[in-house]
């Protein structure tokens, strides 16, 4: 049970957001109970969408945004992200379940994305306040600075969405996966 209203249909949601969603749809076939949720507030679901499909255009890889989505997701004990970023994971990016389990538990099977998911860790974990040892790590390993600058995002966006889905007690809607079970 959400602690706010979750729009049963597009046209149950604020008017503003009805065509954010129509676009939600139309890219994933449905609209997940994140972005129902979202759309109480127009504004906060232009700004989600907005970021997230800026950063989808940008130097990281599917694979290391997925990484990443699911550490934060463990650290911050987001059921529902774990569960949506897992089912992505593994059908989108084709992260194996030793992958899946690496990046729960902060790190990769991947030298190079282990790095990348380490530094997204430390982001979490000293709330950005990271030492010049966890920058020089990360580009040590092959990272450019625009990719270190959307590791930052990576991380502020899904903190957005753990936040929310936790905040509100947004209902599951993809094969559950929890956070006590890294």
């Amino acid at each position: 049970m959400t602690r706010i209203s979750l729009p049963t249909t597009i046209s149950a949601a604020p008017v503003a957001a009805q065509p954010l969603l129509e676009g939600v749809n139309k890219l994933l076939g449905s609209v997940p109970n994140l972005f129902r949720l979202t759309s109480n507030s127009p504004a906060a679901l232009e700004g989600y969408l907005g970021l997230n499909g800026a950063l989808a255009k940008g130097a990281l890889d599917a694979q290391t945004r997925e990484r990443i989505a699911l550490a934060v997701a463990q650290i911050n004990g987001c059921n529902y992200c774990l569960s949506a970023h897992t089912y992505l994971g593994k059908n989108l990016a084709k992260l194996d379940d030793a992958e899946i389990a690496a990046n729960r538990n902060g790190g990769s099977t991947d030298a190079k994305a282990d790095a990348a998911v380490g530094f997204a860790v430390a982001l979490v974990q000293k709330r950005g306040q990271v030492s010049d040892t966890d920058v020089q790590a990360v580009k040590e390993a092959g990272y450019s600075e625009a990719e270190l600058v959307e590791i930052v995002a990576h991380v502020a966006l899904n903190t957005l969405t753990n936040y929310l889905n936790e905040a509100f007690g947004t209902p599951i809607d993809f094969p559950v996966v929890s956070a006590a079970a890294a």
